[in-house]
């Protein structure tokens, strides 16, 4: 089941002597479970992707199907619920609220849409995230490698259809990057959860199903590894 469709998809900044094309005609699908990662050098336009597919940016021309829902035709109110429900976002700097504890900064997007966070499902989430001894610490409490923990939590909160990660691993250690990528690749395996991970670490790569390589905003290869 493709849960991910993304057709033509192009992304123009500027005009005439300051154009710049940061996505060149980009298509490709993702089927459910898969866990892919997206690279290539800096400046090749793998933000970006990653900002369009997340609702975080809009694209020049070209369709982004998530769960057969085209994001490019919601409006800013529907696309911004959509991200919240549907899309699951970790960055490489935490983003975590610094005067909320681990517990809340996971269920907030439940919070958000005014709804109440099931306690079975949130400890158990926060059980998996090994943080059960952290849920009332706050972010200044936690190492890196914790507080990368804690956004996960958040990304999943909702049970999102995709989740998305731009360079996870790129503020933390090498014992913590392994811990980090070892929970996503868990949770991409025991709940079947789509994962796409931009990345410079070539380990991290070579853990995916997929690789994509963007090279000056054109998929130059697209290589299944299993």
């Amino acid at each position: 089941m493709k849960i991910l469709e993304i057709d033509n998809l192009c992304k123009v900044y500027g005009k005439d002597e300051t154009r710049v094309d940061a996505l060149k005609d980009v298509s490709f699908s993702v089927e459910q479970g898969e866990f892919v990662a997206i690279v290539g050098p800096s400046g090749s336009g793998k933000s970006t992707l990653l900002h369009i597919l997340g609702g975080v940016d809009r694209a020049t021309s070209g369709k982004v199907l998530i769960n057969d829902t085209d994001i490019g035709k919601l409006d800013e109110t529907s696309l911004a619920i959509f991200r919240r429900r549907q899309i699951g976002l970790i960055y490489q700097f935490y983003n975590l609220i610094p005067i909320l504890t681990v517990e809340e900064n996971i269920t907030l997007p439940i919070l958000l849409d005014k709804r109440k966070p099931d306690k079975k499902l949130v400890k158990e989430l926060i059980d998996k995230l090994g943080l059960s001894k952290r849920s009332k610490y706050l972010p200044n409490q936690l190492s890196g490698g914790q507080q990368q923990r804690v956004s996960i939590g958040r990304a999943l909160m909702n049970n999102p259809a995709l989740l998305l990660a731009d360079e996870p691993t790129g503020n933390l250690d090498s014992e913590n990057s392994k811990e980090i990528i070892s929970l996503l690749r868990k949770f991409n395996k025991e709940n079947n959860q789509t994962v796409i991970i931009i990345t410079h670490d070539e380990r991290i790569a070579l853990s995916a199903d997929r690789v994509i390589t963007i090279e000056d905003g054109q998929i130059t290869k697209d290589e299944a590894r299993i």
